[in-house]
């Protein structure tokens, strides 16, 4: 029998009940999210059910989620059955406050970097993980780079133009107007100057 997103999705029901939640299918992926306190007993289910076998991690990583309330950070686990080729998507969401979830570390060994990258952009805190620090980042960094609480940009340079960031804008490459306001290059007949006909 084929192994298909309802069949994984009826099997996790009759496991977790309404525990499991939030189904659904983007692109193609069974994507689902449990507690946070439910994470090993999830991964541990598909891995040792012997029609389900998501027995590879294929990646662990989190998500900041800023106008999600008290679950602000969603750590991800993609997880993959080799026997049957399927892959699905497990969530679970945490508090910032508190971002703290059970290590997968004793379960799949890959997880052990994984999930210090996860701790070193988001600052999720892996409970149990036998070397939780930072692994691309200097040990020194008192903040998450991943998270959206930094601005994306200096709001105060003038040096760029938004038009070639796909935010509309001048046309002009970055040249402002005495008072800052973008110069708009005028069209041909407006002043343009034709370099062809010029010196004619």
């Amino acid at each position: 029998m084929a192994l298909t997103n309802e069949y994984i999705q009826q099997k996790l029901t009759e496991k977790f009940g309404a525990q499991a939640t939030a189904f659904e299918e983007p692109y193609g992926m069974l994507t689902f999210e449990a507690p946070a306190a439910m994470n090993l007993d999830v991964l541990q289910f598909l891995y040792d059910d012997e029609e389900l076998k998501f027995r590879f991690l294929t990646d662990v990583t989190a998500v900041h989620y800023p106008a999600y309330k008290g679950r602000e950070l969603a750590v991800v686990y993609h997880l993959h059955n080799l026997f049957d080729n399927v892959r699905i998507r497990f969530k679970v969401f945490l508090d910032i406050q508190k971002p703290d979830v059970n290590t997968a570390s004793k379960l799949f060994s890959s997880a052990n970097w994984q999930e210090r990258e996860a701790y070193d952009f988001y600052g999720v805190n892996f409970v149990g993980h036998p070397n939780l620090k930072r692994i691309m980042n200097v040990d020194e960094m008192d903040y998450f780079p991943q998270r959206k609480e930094f601005p994306l940009e200096d709001q105060t340079r003038i040096d760029k133009d938004d038009e070639m960031f796909g935010r509309g804008g001048s046309f002009d490459f970055g040249n402002r107007q005495t008072d800052g306001s973008p110069m708009q290059i005028p069209a041909v007949g407006e002043g343009h100057v034709d370099r062809a006909t010029d010196n004619q």
